[in-house]
């Protein structure tokens, strides 16, 4: 219920549902109080504009893409590469019901990759926080079948980025695994390093799915669809960097 009630508080929080509603907002409380109201649409409005152009997109993705692809060398010192689910698609009839979504098959892909050129095994992490099967099965299934890998380690319960580390790290300490390459999205992995590094495992970056630098050239200053979905996922990590600082003690 707990982790229902966050998820729904996130939702209400992310554009373009907080934009809407502060507009909404404005526009009831104009009779009564016009300059806040006209603020409120005003600030509604901006949101909407601010998650849902490129250049501003753009900007706010390379605040948070910070890490780098590894090195040779720290290749060389891993033991074992993590890659994080990062969602599925619930209706996929030409897979058979499921199937990992552009998020967990883009990080899925990198993985692999990095698996071939390394020779290192795969842990694949993520669990059914909406329902049905869990995502890390999927992408477990979809690298068998569709990149000729084999994953050694499968972590299916976990919820979320915190659960994700404390049950990898789990299974890989049994393992004697203390280094691992990480692999996820560029914007999600300074987040989800931290978690790792917390549960006790010493993480080398393996960002993938930038955000930043894609923005159109033209138009720039004009909303668009995949600026506004893109800014949707960079919403969304800067409030789980929000959510993750309160809840770190300091």
């Amino acid at each position: 219920m707990l982790f229902l009630l966050k998820k729904l508080v996130a939702k209400l929080l992310l554009p373009p549902t907080l934009p809407l509603l502060l507009a909404l907002a404005g526009l009831l409380a104009l009779k009564r109080w016009p300059r806040a109201g006209r603020c409120l649409i005003g600030l509604g409005l901006f949101g909407l504009w601010l998650f849902s152009t490129p250049v501003s997109v753009d900007w706010l993705a390379r605040q948070l893409e910070t890490a780098r692809p590894p090195s040779a060398a720290e290749l060389a010192s891993a033991q074992a590469i993590v890659v994080l689910a990062g969602g599925k698609e619930r209706y996929a009839p030409e897979y058979g019901g499921n199937s990992p979504n552009q998020i967990s098959l883009g990080r899925l892909r990198y993985g692999a990759r990095l698996a071939r050129q390394t020779g290192l095994p795969l842990l694949l992490t993520g669990g059914a926080p909406s329902g049905g099967r869990p995502e890390a099965t999927l992408m477990a299934e979809a690298l068998q079948l569709d990149f000729g890998l084999q994953a050694r380690w499968v972590e299916s319960a976990s919820l979320d980025t915190h659960d994700n580390a404390r049950f990898s790290a789990a299974l890989l300490k049994q393992a004697g695994v203390r280094r691992i390459v990480l692999v996820s999205d560029a914007s999600h992995l300074p987040r989800a390093r931290y978690e790792f590094e917390r549960a006790g495992l010493s993480v080398i970056d393996g960002p993938t799915r930038y955000l930043g630098g894609n923005g159109e050239q033209r138009y720039s200053w004009l909303p668009n669809g995949n600026a506004a979905q893109t800014g949707h996922q960079i919403a969304h990590e800067w409030l789980g960097r929000l959510a993750q600082r309160l809840r770190t003690p300091i």
